[in-house]
């Protein structure tokens, strides 16, 4: 789960995600992995009734990243490779992944994702979080083929999801440090859905334990990392770069990382930190209010700071992977750590 941006932009979801560091032969198995995950989710999503089956696949075909699926893909390279049970299980993450993405759409009143109409403006609301709960039933029906344990890491990782979203929309609870809490929440609402992924590849391909629960780690870590440079996008780029429109954060009121460093370190005798206190506190609705804020904060050390810290959860995933063998898979999974940050760098 997580904030939509997609209502502020009519662009398709960037491909800033290739895989650099995979050999030729690596980056073929992925890719065929990839293509017999497609093929499964296309089958699942299918529904007798063609409006259910439109409805069912209108993300699904839009495309996107499939970033989860590739990682558990890539983790099923440090056991035995890919194989049905791989399948299933990454296409059991994307699906939960866009049933996700069907409730968000509606919690943010989204036009768009993925470049196409969000379900809800293509339906409505109720289909749009009706056919959310029908993708997590199907999400459910292709891990319950892989076993109990499977089913409960699905219902736990589901949990987690749910109250990352809740407390993603609360403010920061007194007495608790605001950057903890904003970390937890990306925990939950991104990085548990990622670390399933990476667990999920090393389970059925035969990992051993240890790589298993490093793969888990690693992919919590990447996650949270993902979602901060999500949030650095949201600050620092403009929407030719990145497709997305900057600000949206700052519109909804949602303190990220760059701006809850920002306030912890805001001196009030500084003309510029006193504005963009005051911004900050305002209706940043207002299209010349939040040009200023984004400039304000752009030129801050607090989002060097935020840049810094994102890059260091990446390392810290990276780190992880030591104890692994040398493989490509492991040079790939290095990579990957670093690849969704550099598109802040």
């Amino acid at each position: 789960m997580g904030r939509s941006r997609a209502a502020m932009t009519m662009h398709a979801t960037p491909p800033v995600l290739g895989l650099p560091g995979a050999s030729d032969d690596l980056s073929g198995r992925l890719s065929d992995g990839l293509a017999r995950v497609d093929a499964l989710l296309t089958e699942v999503v299918d529904h007798d009734d063609p409006f259910i089956a439109g409805a069912s696949a209108h993300l699904v075909e839009a495309g996107g990243k499939r970033f989860r699926p590739l990682l558990t893909l890539l983790a099923a390279e440090l056991g035995d490779g890919i194989n049905d049970d791989v399948v299933r299980a990454a296409a059991g993450v994307e699906l939960t992944h866009l049933a996700s993405l069907y409730h968000d759409d509606v919690m943010d009143e989204a036009d768009v994702r993925r470049g196409v109409a969000s379900v809800n403006a293509a339906y409505d609301n109720s289909t749009a979080i009706l056919v959310g709960d029908l993708l997590f039933g199907k999400a459910s029906e292709l891990v319950a083929g892989l076993g109990a344990e499977a089913v409960l890491i699905q219902a736990q990782t589901f949990v987690r999801l749910c109250s990352g979203q809740i407390r993603d929309d609360r403010a920061c609870p007194d007495g608790v440090d605001p950057v903890d809490y904003y970390l937890g929440v990306l925990a939950d609402k991104t990085g548990v859905l990622i670390a399933t992924a990476g667990r999920y590849g090393a389970m059925f391909s035969g990992g051993t334990p240890e790589s298993i629960e490093i793969m888990r780690s690693y992919g919590e870590k990447v996650g949270v990392a993902f979602q901060l440079a999500d949030d650095l996008i949201d600050i620092a780029s403009d929407a030719d770069a990145s497709g997305k429109t900057p600000g949206t954060d700052l519109r909804e009121g949602v303190d990220t990382l760059a701006v809850l460093r920002f306030r912890a370190m805001a001196d009030p005798a500084s003309t510029a930190d006193a504005r963009l206190l005051e911004l900050l506190g305002s209706d940043l609705t207002d299209d010349a209010a939040l040009a200023e804020t984004l400039g304000l904060l752009r030129a801050h050390p607090a989002l060097t700071l935020a840049r810094e810290e994102t890059y260091a959860v990446a390392r810290d995933a990276q780190a992880l992977l030591d104890p692994l063998p040398d493989s490509d898979a492991k040079a790939a999974l290095q990579a990957l750590a670093l690849s969704v940050v550099d598109r802040v760098g």
